[in-house]
């Protein structure tokens, strides 16, 4: 595996598979033919999400041993089937349109695209999954990896619906944790930034996180309230996905404040304690999720605007995420690259697989 190129123009494409917990495979996808109104996208590079998609890695997504039932809205308690191997997780893709199926227009050959679909050397979609979702002229093609996490940490500022002058704590400062800094500054709020890693809060720092605090050194929650006049936090963004940080967020916050929950939380809830800071100053935790807006601002805010808007912002120079792009890795080297994420976080931040044709021949810092 490890001498296969990443992408084979008259070739099968390369499908990156996680085929068990901690295992990685390559596989190669049989190329299809372009049907009408379709197209056909050559990856150039997908980001590796250190979040949900790790837990798959890991083996610790619940739908490993539950079952979502979407009628129901309830995880049922059944095996899961077809959890491995998956070839399905990527959502954080960026490719060129290199054929053009009957009927489509002509002006989309050659351009660059962002969108979902999965760890492949290439795809075949249908002309509207690549219509509005063409990456402005002059963009760097990385910036488009980050239009899928982009829209997550804005759906949790949506979720945090934050007023100028407030102050806005953000636990986690991964690559959505940066993301949310960066917008919630944006819109006029204070930020004290939390992380247990120095880099990750020197880099909020350099975004404008009007403070920064070491969740290992620091009393959270008192910090936060000596910040604020004793008030605590208006909103806080808890987008780590630790349990622990969902507390120290909910002890951060004011009295009748929101605690937005945009992590991905694992497992049982050990170190949330309700019975403490939650139940004693009211307040509100809110789940932010994906595949929807928040409700409040849902009928104008779909899926498709939340990534728009971040491409959007990143080439307008209000949104920088080039800088998040720790390192680039040929997709041929996938097993190193999430081995890296999952064993050395203080190292990555955003992981990116490498695609074209011929990518450098180590794993390489984008920095």
């Amino acid at each position: 595996m490890e001498s296969e190129e990443a992408e084979a123009p008259d070739g099968d494409p390369l499908t990156v598979a996680l085929t068990g917990p901690r295992r990685v495979e390559l596989l190669r996808s049989p190329r299809t033919a372009v049907p009408p109104g379709h197209v056909r996208v050559r990856t150039l590079y997908s980001g590796i999400s250190a979040g949900t998609e790790l837990t798959l890695y890991r083996g610790t997504n619940p739908h490993l041993d539950r079952r979502w039932d979407p009628d129901r809205r309830l995880f049922v308690a059944e095996p899961a089937t077809g959890a491995y191997p998956n070839t399905a997780w990527g959502y954080s893709e960026v490719g060129e349109v290199v054929e053009l199926g009957a009927g489509v227009d002509d002006a989309l050959l050659g351009v660059t695209a962002w969108g979902l679909w999965s760890h492949t050397g290439e795809v075949v979609l249908p002309v509207e999954k690549v219509e509005g979702r063409v990456l402005p002229a002059g963009l760097d093609p990385l910036a488009g990896t980050f239009a899928r996490v982009g829209a997550v940490a804005l759906n949790a500022v949506l979720a945090a619906d934050v007023h100028i002058g407030e102050t806005v704590a953000v636990f986690g400062q991964g690559v959505l944790g940066l993301i949310a800094t960066q917008l919630t500054r944006g819109s006029g709020a204070d930020v004290v930034a939390v992380d247990g890693i120095a880099a990750r809060r020197e880099r909020a720092a350099a975004f404008g996180a009007a403070h920064v605090l070491d969740p290992a050194a620091d009393d959270v929650g008192e910090r936060v309230r000596r910040l604020t006049d004793g008030r605590g936090a208006d909103v806080c963004i808890e987008i780590s996905g630790s349990y622990r940080a969902l507390h120290e967020a909910v002890r951060s916050c004011a009295v009748g404040g929101r605690v937005v929950a945009a992590g991905f939380y694992q497992g049982d809830g050990l170190g949330l304690r309700l019975g403490e800071e939650f139940h004693h100053n009211q307040v509100q935790i809110v789940s932010s999720q994906i595949s929807s807006a928040p409700l409040h601002v849902a009928q104008r805010w779909t899926p498709e605007r939340l990534h728009r808007t971040v491409v959007d912002l990143v080439a307008a120079g209000r949104l920088d995420v080039l800088s998040l792009v720790s390192h680039v890795v040929p997709a041929r080297h996938a097993a190193d690259a999430y081995a890296l994420l999952d064993a050395d976080p203080a190292a990555a931040l955003q992981v990116v697989l490498d695609f074209r044709p011929e990518p450098p021949a180590d794993l390489r810092s984008a920095s």
